[in-house]
């Protein structure tokens, strides 16, 4: 990570490390707290809300997996940060759940909007065409705070070949941030994962989403 952001000529402080935990025991994801991991990434609810009851408060949670919206009120539970907020649709049952719950530990929550830079029918996000207009509709929901945008880089054998995927990010990020959104901050760009993270780096991710380099492949 400090060596990717020497490259760029970044400050490696503006890089934070999230260790996606996805499959990953409890007792491991407490040894990589005690070893200085501060945020920890989960796919899905279930799995997290399992090894949140555990764990709790220990570390920032963020969840990086495809969200339904009949889970997002125990997603608000347990979620500092959601990165994958991928439809407006989404992202109003965010609100919903949010505004009802009426936010006891903070005032709003924390989104991330994903888009699908690669243009790949496997992945989820918005359109990159799409979601500035998106980006308009949210940033009037109650409840929400638009922090940044989140995307997968495209199934690649050279992490090289991922660049123009994340440079599109933070051209979008730009761009939205012209707009003068209020509630609307696109300052983290969540990009990058075991494969790529340098070359994220070197394009501007603030957030990177590293899981197999630090605990082995998934079971």
């Amino acid at each position: 990570m400090a060596a990717a952001a020497a490259r760029a000529g970044r400050d490696p402080a503006g890089v934070t490390l999230v260790a996606v935990t996805k499959t990953v025991p409890v007792e491991l994801i407490e040894e990589a707290i005690g070893l200085g991991v501060k945020h920890v990434g989960e796919n899905r609810v279930q799995e997290a809300s399992a090894k949140f009851d555990k764990i709790g408060r220990k570390a920032t949670w963020h969840m990086v997996g495809h969200l339904q919206s009949n889970k997002v009120k125990r997603a608000l539970e347990i979620f500092d940060v959601i990165q994958s907020v991928d439809s407006v649709r989404l992202a109003e049952a965010v609100s919903q759940r949010a505004v009802e719950a009426q936010l006891r530990t903070r005032q709003r929550v924390d989104i991330l909007l994903e888009v699908n830079t690669s243009g790949e029918a496997s992945k989820f996000g918005f359109k990159p065409e799409e979601v500035a207009a998106a980006a308009g509709e949210i940033s009037v929901l109650d409840g929400l705070r638009v922090r940044g945008l989140m995307t997968v880089g495209p199934i690649v054998e050279r992490p090289e070949d991922s660049r123009p995927a994340f440079a599109l990010l933070r051209e979008l990020a730009d761009r939205i941030s012209g707009m003068g959104l209020s509630n609307v901050d696109t300052s983290l760009l969540s990009m990058g994962m075991s494969g790529d993270f340098e070359v994220a780096i070197e394009e501007g991710a603030t957030l990177i989403r590293v899981g197999t380099a630090i605990f082995g492949p998934r079971q």
